[in-house]
């Protein structure tokens, strides 16, 4: 089926509005009445990570970072005067326009510290966001991106090279330090993409926060935006806010007031003396795969267009 082009309601139908998230004003397309008969049961990762190429809409991103997708993904070009993406056999260099703007911003940063050229950039999105086939929970709104921790000082690697080649662990101590990887560089880097107003969150492992906690001497507004989090430690996670008049994009509350820094010192208390387990806490539930039924119905027409 071809796009569904927005002629004059927004929504074709009551039934068309029943998803808890904002609908399309503008974009290109409008939410669909049904799921079509192929993609209903279907794993929503099977279906976005068959595509190969963005969908010719205008950009948009539909529902929340963990559960959404998006239309009009542009392609982070694979190399550049300051970045590079890695992982190419994945095809997860797509974004929304103002997350690739963002992330040239912040490489031309980089660039400036000491012993880096620029950014090496991990996963972005999917071309048309969603579920991914492996890995990550989110990143299917094109509003997520994952910025290496090794500095990248050779911008001329060749797709066999990004296959093969890691990045480098700054944690010590299961994160509740930086071990000798970690430098003022970083530091500076981490500021830069939390200074930006386009982004909402970065994800960092607990002892990088503490540390730029301690060492931060000027302003330190920009701190609230870190947040420790486990992993993260071979690369951090920023999150874009959503796009300005972005009707169908689902923000995430914004962080507690204040610096968070005694927040990320409880985390390290934690990693190094750990609690005892809760022996009333509920057993985890197994995660279910998400289906076209979980998205916005905006997701059904993004995947329809050829």
């Amino acid at each position: 089926m071809g796009r569904i082009v927005i002629t004059a309601a927004l929504c074709l139908g009551l039934a068309a509005c029943m998803q808890p998230e904002p609908e399309a004003e503008a974009t290109g397309i409008v939410s669909s009445q049904s799921i079509p008969a192929a993609m209903q049961g279907v794993h929503a990762k099977q279906l976005f990570g068959a595509q190969g190429q963005g969908s010719e809409h205008a950009p948009a991103a539909y529902g929340s970072y963990a559960k959404g997708c998006i239309a009009g993904a542009v392609a982070l070009p694979e190399t550049g005067p300051t970045w590079q993406a890695m992982r190419l056999s994945r095809n997860r260099n797509w974004g929304h326009p103002e997350t690739i703007d963002l992330l040239q911003d912040l490489s031309r940063k980089a660039a400036a510290q000491p012993g880096w050229s620029g950014i090496y950039l991990g996963d972005i999105s999917q071309p048309r966001g969603g579920p991914m086939l492996s890995g990550h929970r989110s990143h299917q709104m094109g509003l997520d991106a994952d910025i290496w921790l090794r500095p990248a000082d050779n911008l001329a690697l060749d797709r066999t090279a990004r296959e093969n080649i890691s990045s480098i662990s700054m944690r010590r101590a299961n994160g509740a330090y930086t071990n000798g990887n970690w430098t003022r560089a970083h530091h500076e880097i981490v500021k830069a993409a939390a200074q930006d107003p386009r982004t909402a969150r970065i994800f960092i492992f607990p002892g990088a926060k503490v540390r730029m906690c301690k060492e931060e001497t000027g302003d330190r507004a920009w701190l609230r935006k870190v947040r420790p989090w486990w992993g993260h430690h071979y690369h951090f996670h920023v999150r874009l806010n959503c796009p300005d008049n972005a009707k169908g994009c689902v923000e995430q509350a914004a962080p507690p007031p204040g610096d968070g820094c005694a927040e990320a010192e409880q985390w390290v208390r934690n990693i190094l003396n750990p609690p005892p387990p809760d022996p009333d806490a509920p057993k985890p539930k197994p995660r279910r795969e998400l289906t076209m039924e979980d998205l916005p119905r905006q997701c059904v027409a993004v995947l329809q267009d050829q």
